[in-house]
């Protein structure tokens, strides 16, 4: 039986797409710029807000950048629970992990400030071992040292561990890491992607992860 469930968030946990993009177009439309349909921005997120807003405005300079981030961060901080909502299931899953005794921690990519703020507004009452966000001193996945750093919070050995994400960089930050991987189809992510990302397991419905947990496959 696994001992630790580590999940990302967007996409995996939380739909947070319409916020992103809101927060997003709102930056690009405050320098003039064009905006972007929100359904293209499911290939746009996953590697942290800036390289977000790099792809959304591929002409942009460094310091430019960072002016889009600055107005995405004062729109998003205020407007991040606006329309975003746990994917079905996700809910029943966390309480049923907790129900067992399985430590559930939370690995983005999106900065730390908005990672806390999100996770602690939608699962308020369950009990999370580790919230990792994007923050400077740590590189973004799918370097693994965000995984490293949750099992320094609540030590754990890899083969107890379990990673769940809906993207190839979440595959990526677990085959890295060493730790088991599940991907999910739910998210932004096609199926083929998290298959050529070399997914562990694929599956469908939250409850499916059950029975990685419990070592049923």
């Amino acid at each position: 039986m696994k001992k630790l469930a580590i999940f990302d968030l967007d996409g995996t946990l939380l739909n947070t797409i319409s916020d992103l993009g809101a927060a997003t177009n709102y930056a690009l439309s405050k320098k003039g710029y064009p905006e972007h349909p929100i359904k293209a921005y499911n290939y746009m997120v996953g590697n942290g807000v800036r390289k977000l807003i790099e792809r959304a405005h591929p002409d942009a300079e460094p310091a430019e950048i960072e002016e889009l981030f600055a107005i995405f961060r004062e729109y998003y901080d205020v407007h991040c629970t606006d329309t975003t909502i746990p994917y079905p299931g996700i809910p029943e899953l966390l309480k049923e992990l907790r129900a067992n005794n399985i430590a559930i921690a939370v690995a983005s990519n999106k900065y730390q400030e908005a990672t806390e703020k999100i996770v602690r507004h939608f699962f308020p009452d369950i009990d999370f071992v580790s919230i990792k966000g994007n923050v400077p001193e740590r590189p973004a996945k799918p370097d693994p040292s965000i995984v490293f750093s949750v099992l320094s919070e609540f030590p754990t050995p890899k083969r107890d561990v379990l990673y769940i994400g809906d993207s190839a960089v979440d595959m990526e930050t677990a085959r890295r890491a060493c730790v088991e991987s599940v991907g999910v189809t739910w998210g932004f992510r096609p199926v083929s992607e998290l298959r050529k990302a070399y997914a562990d397991h694929v599956v469908s419905q939250p409850a499916e992860i059950l029975q990685f947990i419990h070592d049923r496959f």
